[in-house]
């Protein structure tokens, strides 16, 4: 599996877990963490895409 797929399915996973987080701080559930753990993912998959269209 290529750098540039792990960066996809991670920034794929982040998205839904971040949305579930922001919602899940309203709503009754364990929203920080949830949003904490979302937003990194998210991230480190946009980080792994960037980098990799670089070369």
């Amino acid at each position: 599996m290529t750098e540039r797929r792990i960066g996809v399915i991670l920034a794929a996973a982040g998205t839904p877990l971040t949305l579930a987080g922001a919602l899940m701080y309203v709503l009754p559930g364990p929203g920080l963490p949830v949003l904490i753990i979302g937003l990194t993912t998210l991230i480190t998959g946009l980080v792994m895409n960037a980098t990799t269209r670089r070369h």
